[in-house]
């Protein structure tokens, strides 16, 4: 359920804030348990991932590190590695 909620953190570009949202999107459909959210809910659920992402871009902008800035395609190939590993070739 929380396959969008990456490490948003030191990348070059910086995170977009579609990234952030889906992420935001992410972590509050875990913590509430729902994927979609009743008509008398859907405005709880909202303004949760709206606050969710404002904090997000607030902590981001927060952050330091001396580390040198990731590569998003560096990274995604690494994962792309990992993923064979644990489940072998893949299809498509």
């Amino acid at each position: 359920m929380c396959r969008n909620i990456r490490t948003l953190y030191n990348f070059d570009p910086p995170a977009t804030d579609e990234e952030v949202h889906a992420s935001a999107l992410q972590y509050v459909r875990k913590v509430s348990g729902m994927q979609k959210p009743s008509v008398a809910n859907r405005e709880a659920i909202d303004r949760a991932v709206d606050e969710v992402a404002r904090i997000t871009h607030e902590l981001l902008d927060a952050l330091v590190t001396t580390a040198s800035p990731k590569d998003r395609e560096v990274e995604a190939a690494k994962a792309r590695e990992r993923s064979l590993q644990r489940f072998g070739q893949q299809s498509g």
